[in-house]
């Protein structure tokens, strides 16, 4: 018997107080969750698309936060 590990991609988002949020690469596109969420923001067509929509749910005036594969 085999098992088959998927491997989804994640990205960490670091703000200048640490973790903000995350992009997982999934069957739905590019699913963003804010940190301390109970659920996904919303799933995106595009990793550009999903990385403004992650800042665009920081604080406002906040700097665009690094994105990090883990």
């Amino acid at each position: 018997m085999s098992t088959t590990e998927t491997h989804h991609p994640l990205w960490v988002a670091y703000g200048r107080s640490g973790v903000v949020g995350s992009i997982r690469k999934d069957e739905a596109g590019y699913t963003v969750t804010m940190a301390g969420a109970d659920a996904p923001a919303g799933s995106y067509p595009s990793m550009e698309i999903a990385k403004s929509a992650l800042h665009a749910r920081m604080t406002p005036g906040s700097d665009w936060p690094e994105f990090r594969e883990h």
